[in-house]
């Protein structure tokens, strides 16, 4: 039978469908653009626009028993309940996890109503699903690529709270466990990188990772919001203010999930750096 991964070319969907071919597994792989897929040799590449509300055939899901569910800004239920209709009995979700809502701050954040209402609609139409949670993304430090690279400092605000930024290799591997593993039905796991470090010294560890001494330069929330206003929505800004203010008395705890699926506790903040060298020199 066939694995359909959706979000196929997105930084964990690429790595997923990586490990399963590896694995042996039959895989077909979701892109609007599947001329420009670039994935592995002998991965099936279906052109399809999931989540701009176009109509889903159910010649996507032929052969399928086995689905990663990303989550689009629109369409999931949609998609999902075309996968139910058409036989597919397993759903790994990427949802996040603000989702949990075991915050204050995540309740009503963008992430928390967006993910939770991802889950929702997936736990509504079928019991085979499984939820991956994980917490900040060590992508999202790519957003200090141009400044690195430009040999500036670092401009970032509340450089004392501390978060456990995930590799997204790392994510994609538990997803890979329980798409070929099975029995993990109905179960959430919290994912998070292997230890919680200030924002300064997430800053020290790309430093480490790309051989290069770095600078970090404590700013304003009201500075943070002048930079990068005209690219990041307001209600964006207001969650990542509200987490990394939250984040400075109590650090992100460290979660168990990707060791719980795959073994190992979770690439470093410094191997992730070596991974992206290429983005910040």
């Amino acid at each position: 039978m066939t694995i359909l991964v959706t979000g196929a070319t997105g930084a964990v969907g690429r790595r997923l469908v990586g490990v399963l071919a590896a694995g042996g597994e039959r895989v077909r792989a979701v892109s609007r653009k599947p001329e420009r897929a670039g994935l592995p040799a002998g991965v099936e590449v279906a052109g399809a626009d999931l989540g701009g509300g176009a109509a889903i055939g159910a010649e996507l899901f032929g052969g399928v028993d086995r689905m990663f569910v990303f989550p689009f800004e629109q369409g999931v239920p949609e998609l999902v309940e075309a996968a139910v209709s058409a036989g597919v009995e397993q759903f790994v979700v990427l949802s996040s996890l603000a989702a949990a809502g075991e915050f204050p701050r995540d309740i009503g954040s963008a992430s928390y109503t967006h993910h939770l209402g991802v889950e929702r609609a997936v736990m509504a139409l079928t019991d085979g699903w499984t939820i991956l949670r994980p917490g900040t993304f060590a992508n999202n430090l790519l957003s200090w690529g141009w400044a690195i690279k430009a040999g500036l400092p670092v401009r970032a605000p509340y450089v004392r709270s501390a978060q456990a930024p995930i590799h997204e290799a790392d994510i994609a591997e538990a997803a890979a466990a329980v798409l070929m593993e099975g029995g993990h039905a109905g179960a959430i796991y919290a994912l998070s990188g292997p230890e919680s470090l200030t924002r300064a010294e997430q800053v020290a560890a790309i430093g480490a990772g790309i051989g290069r001494d770095l600078e970090v330069v404590e700013i304003s929330p009201e500075e943070f919001r002048q930079d990068v206003g005209q690219f990041v929505p307001p209600e964006i800004i207001a969650m990542l203010l509200d987490y990394w203010s939250d984040t400075v008395a109590a650090p992100d705890p460290v979660r168990s999930g990707v060791r719980d699926l795959t073994g190992h506790s979770g690439r470093t903040l410094v191997q992730w750096a070596r991974d992206h060298r290429s983005d910040f020199t």
